[in-house]
């Protein structure tokens, strides 16, 4: 049985923390029902399930805002999940996804998407010729801790597309995500808004150059790195991490306390941690309920350390902090690593660089 097969119809079957080999534990997780008997969602969960058939089981226009980070069609391992199919069943995948969100979406609500370069294009045109999103941003998430090739140039960028269902009614929160603009840094201008300006549409994303965890609120670049094998965030049994930090822009942006946070496909469970912490209810829905365990282990400590450190009518600001400090503390119950890297690699010991006179 090969790598791929394995890992699509096993999981995870080894797993080490702290260098130690172990066997999988088992998490026990019953798939709850999304919706109650009149028909409506129970929210603040993560349920197991194929993310079309749930949102079309239910009703129509219930949820304020998506953020999907689907399989990108390159060959990553996941379990129960073929990430190598034929370039038109993963475009009818796509398209048949994107209809059940646009569905489930309010009238006013906003669809966020990351995808690879193999597929940005054609997906947006799903969404916008044949769905009816429409587009606000195409956003470029740079960074420089990509893989490195041999016979090409070094990949260093995801692509972010930013849609609302309605082109003028749409929920997008300026002052929640302003930044000092130049005028007021560096120029001094008087003509300058005292509130800042808009983040742009390239997110420029050196880890070596942000010293700060989350974004600096003096910079009009998201200075959030991706989330590398090696880093504190990384759960290390997933294949694929969003950095909490460019989620809780998106959530604070594109919605208010209270409103619905979707994520159909939920991995590593980032979103509904961020969505959680911001005051937003939330779903998560994957079709392994491996990951929804391992998820939820990491939400409840995330919620647990915040809880500490805060109280309920703390300043989002602080809950943020606290819930990075979740995120990083190398003795959360969901850090665990997988044997092999995303592509059935085996992974190398992390190397610490010789300290110099």
């Amino acid at each position: 049985m090969n790598r791929r097969k394995r890992a699509f119809t096993k999981g995870l079957e080894k797993l080490t923390r702290k260098g130690l080999s172990q066997a999988r534990s088992t998490i026990g997780v019953i798939r709850p029902a999304l919706y109650n008997r009149e028909g409506m969602p129970e929210l603040n969960q993560i349920v197991q399930g194929d993310s079309i058939k749930v949102l079309n089981e239910g009703p129509e226009g219930w949820i304020d805002l998506v953020f999907a980070d689907p399989p990108f069609n390159i060959g990553y391992l996941y379990h129960g999940y073929d990430d190598r199919r034929k370039a038109e069943d993963y475009l009818q995948f796509s398209r048949d996804w994107m209809a059940a969100v646009h569905r489930a979406l309010k009238p006013n609500g906003s669809f966020y998407l990351a995808i690879g370069d193999e597929y940005a294009a054609d997906l947006c045109v799903i969404a916008r010729r044949q769905l009816g999103f429409n587009m606000r941003n195409w956003i470029i998430w740079h960074y420089t801790f990509g893989q490195q090739p041999k016979f090409k140039f070094a990949r260093s960028h995801t692509h972010i597309l930013y849609f609302t269902k309605n082109e003028k009614d749409f929920t997008f929160n300026a002052d929640a995500i302003r930044v000092a603009s130049a005028r007021q840094t560096t120029y001094g201008d008087a003509r300058a808004n005292p509130k800042g300006k808009l983040p742009d549409d390239v997110w420029y994303l050196r880890p070596q150059e942000a010293p700060e965890p989350l974004f600096s609120t003096e910079s009009d670049t998201w200075n959030v790195s991706r989330v590398c094998g090696t880093f504190k965030e990384r759960e290390g049994w997933h294949g694929c991490q969003m950095p909490i930090g460019v989620l809780n822009r998106i959530i604070r942006s594109s919605s208010n306390p209270g409103d619905v946070v979707v994520d159909p496909f939920n991995g590593s469970g980032t979103t509904v941690v961020a969505a959680a912490l911001l005051g937003r209810k939330y779903v998560g829905i994957d079709q392994s309920a491996e990951y929804v365990g391992f998820a939820k282990q990491r939400l409840q400590h995330s919620l647990e350390k915040a809880a500490e450190a805060t109280d309920s009518a703390a300043a989002p600001a602080a809950r943020i902090d606290a819930a990075y400090a979740a995120a990083i503390d190398p003795k959360r119950a969901s850090k665990i690593l997988t044997e092999t890297d995303a592509f059935g690699r085996k992974r190398v010991a992390r190397r610490r660089a010789a300290k110099t006179a």
